[in-house]
């Protein structure tokens, strides 16, 4: 990403497109000049007492360094944390939830899981609707989606005076079979509209109408809950692009790795909430695909967490269920994995003498304790500096200078505390760290059935390069590949991103010829909705609609996604798309019943209007030793060792080099273990083999 990515669409003077992705401790932003295909990127420290400001100061900073015009600025892609840090912290809307009478425990009562399978002491985590704020409204649909009993306006009536009493800010309607059948939750809440217009109401079938109804009503919840300070960030934001004279309008990067504008993220804010995740492994998928890179493990570590994805045929892999800090989230999203352990992890001696490591982080305020910012406890970033492997130059382009003396104090009260050496606390802090990751990924791989050692690591973020490589070592991988600005491929992620929504149908029916015209007719449907969607976000081109199905065999409690033409829906090919479903279980579950009767629950529909196109530059690669800018003592583990330090500025493509050793630049540092051989492709990623 050095240098230049070659436009692909001709712009007559400066114009710059802007990717920006805010984390737990930097934000990030990855700026093109279109016109030339010059990239500029910076690290900014966030501001959680008042989110948002960073983004002003980044891109005024950005302004200054690269003298661009804000008004000039003819794309600007947001990525932002406020969405689900609303749900960790439950800082959110207080709300109501009206559902029908004798279903008001359904938030509760949930899927009757624990988080923990195997203690005795864990316990569900409390709703995000306390109980005394559920309602329950005399109304009933039959299964088939005709009306039983009509709402009891008396009782909403009744039900909305309660919850302004009770200090609600919102509304949730979610009643049962509002997925075959919207119009009661409407009217119930067009009513609440008449008597409380001050409050907002969100509807579960205008949601995500699918069906179950908890998945249902808690999607509809998450939405509410963070619409507040979601609406009120996102109208903030545009505000201040409109002051500093940027005409872009702002698109935001959503949780299924697509763009939205910002109207539709006030509304629809459950979209966002893993829009960041999603951003990185968009741009990885996009990094992978440049330099050829069919299988790709991906690892994001940031300064609280470490985030995990499988980029396969160069595509990143989606699913629903992903957890948003102690809840589910059911809409369609990039498949990532995440772990509280990450650059800002503290280290700490629990009562019975055991070091752990994570999930508490220091973030950015105050920070790792060798940032000088005031932290004072032991984190992974601080042991990084103990072992000589960060600290050598100055971090975050020139934000940050390392304290080494700080971190050695940090770690040394943990030192004594343990009955070792700094330096060995220090590994073992490392150590651990990279072990729980090895545990999250292998637990990926295995729910994926795949073979990690197909695969390629990518680390990116500011801490994945610094323990990317180990990780791969411990996980039998052969072969890491680092992009030539690790810390800002989320950045970049917005950059080359489609626009991209997701639509469901619950059609609940048996597969047969007799049932194809429904599911033709359902997909019908939801292709209109798409183009429909695609031009209320300003697409005026081609569309691609890629169509799927929720799948089971008959007597089967849950079901799987599977990929469908809509040639075969045109031909009334009832037998294809039985062998997709046959051959997509046979990959999941090693087993399949050709014999099975199979059900349709649901079919989904992705809408994308492509986005810009982008390319790297190729540079020819002539086979040359690098030259180390000098050498410097890292603990490798059991002693110290005398190791070359490299600068990313100076190698050119073809240049090889031998761990140990570190590889500084402005937006992270290269941890590079003894037995890997590096080498500087023709896109300028360093690209790690480990010697046998």
């Amino acid at each position: 990403m050095d240098g230049a990515i070659a436009a692909g669409e001709a712009q007559n003077g400066a114009d710059w497109k802007v990717g920006v992705d805010i984390g737990g401790t930097f934000i990030d932003f990855c700026a093109l000049e279109a016109n030339s295909g010059r990239v500029a990127s910076l690290k900014v420290l966030t501001t959680p007492d008042d989110p948002g400001a960073e983004l002003m100061m980044g891109l005024t900073l950005l302004a200054e360094r690269e003298g661009f015009d804000p008004s000039r600025m003819t794309r600007f892609v947001h990525g932002t944390t406020v969405g689900i840090n609303t749900i960790i912290q439950r800082k959110g809307a207080r709300l109501a939830l009206f559902t029908n009478a004798g279903f008001e425990d359904v938030i509760e009562l949930a899927r009757l899981r624990m988080p923990e399978m195997y203690s005795l002491f864990c316990s569900r985590p409390d709703p995000l609707i306390s109980r005394d704020m559920v309602f329950g409204i005399p109304a009933r649909l039959r299964a088939d989606g005709s009306e039983c009993q009509a709402p009891d306006m008396t009782a909403v009536e009744s039900a909305v005076a309660m919850a302004k009493a009770n200090g609600a800010q919102g509304i949730i309607v979610s009643f049962l079979h509002a997925w075959r059948n919207s119009a009661q939750e409407a009217s119930v809440k067009a009513a609440i509209a008449r008597l409380a217009p001050e409050l907002f109401v969100f509807t579960s079938a205008e949601v995500w109408p699918v069906i179950r109804e908890y998945e249902r009503s808690s999607t509809a919840i998450l939405n509410g809950y963070v619409h507040p300070r979601v609406s009120g960030y996102l109208t903030a934001l545009e505000e201040g692009l409109r002051s500093c004279g940027v005409p872009a309008r702002p698109m935001l990067t959503k949780s299924n790795g697509g763009l939205m504008n910002a109207a539709e993220g006030k509304r629809a804010c459950v979209n966002m909430l893993l829009s960041g995740t999603a951003s990185g492994v968009i741009g990885a998928s996009w990094l992978a695909r440049q330099a050829g890179q069919d299988k790709v493990l991906t690892l994001d570590i940031g300064g609280t967490s470490a985030d995990f994805a499988l980029i396969i045929g160069g595509e990143p892999q989606f699913g629903t269920g992903e957890v948003i800090g102690e809840f589910p989230l059911h809409i369609p999203s990039v498949a990532v994995s995440s772990i509280g352990v990450g650059g800002g992890s503290i280290a700490s001696v629990d009562a019975q003498g055991v070091l752990r490591v994570g999930p508490e982080s220091a973030g950015s305020t105050p920070g790792p304790a060798c940032y000088g910012r005031g932290g004072e406890r032991a984190t992974v970033t601080d042991a990084m500096v103990v072992c000589g492997w960060l600290g050598h130059t100055e971090m975050a382009y020139g934000q940050l200078r390392i304290h080494r003396e700080l971190a050695q104090r940090a770690i040394g009260e943990l030192a004594a505390q343990l009955g070792r050496t700094v330096e060995q606390a220090a590994q073992a802090i490392f150590d651990i760290a990279v072990s729980e990751m090895f545990v999250e990924v292998e637990k990926l791989a295995s729910r994926a059935g795949v073979d990690l050692r197909d695969f390629t690591l990518m680390p990116f973020g500011g801490g994945g390069p610094m323990l990317g490589a180990f990780l791969a070592r411990e996980l039998g991988m052969n072969r890491v590949m680092a992009p030539r600005r690790p810390g800002v491929v989320s950045a970049l992620g917005g950059l080359v991103a489609d626009l991209r929504g997701d639509f469901i149908r619950t059609i609940f029916s048996s597969l047969s010829a007799a049932s194809l015209p429904v599911i033709r007719e359902a997909f019908e449907a939801l292709a209109q909705e798409g183009r429909d969607w695609l031009a209320a976000q300003g697409h005026d081109a081609a569309a691609e609609l890629n169509l799927s199905c929720d799948m089971r065999y008959v007597g089967q409690s849950y079901e799987i996604e599977v990929a469908l033409s809509p040639q075969w829906l045109v031909d009334g090919d009832a037998a294809t798309i039985a062998q997709a479903f046959h051959l997509t279980h046979q990959q999941l579950y090693d087993f399949h019943d050709p014999d099975g009767a199979i059900e349709l629950v649901n079919v989904r529909l992705s809408a994308i209007g492509a986005g810009p196109s982008l390319s790297l530059p190729e540079i020819d690669e002539i086979d040359v030793p690098a030259n180390p800018a000098r050498r410097l003592p890292v603990y490798t583990g059991l002693s110290i060792e005398s190791v070359d330090l490299h600068d990313r500025r100076t190698l050119v493509p073809g240049n090889t080099f031998h761990g140990p050793a570190v590889v500084v630049q402005e937006d992270t540092t290269f941890a590079i273990p003894a037995g890997a051989k590096a080498r500087v492709d023709r896109h300028l990623n360093l690209l790690l083999t480990f010697m046998e």
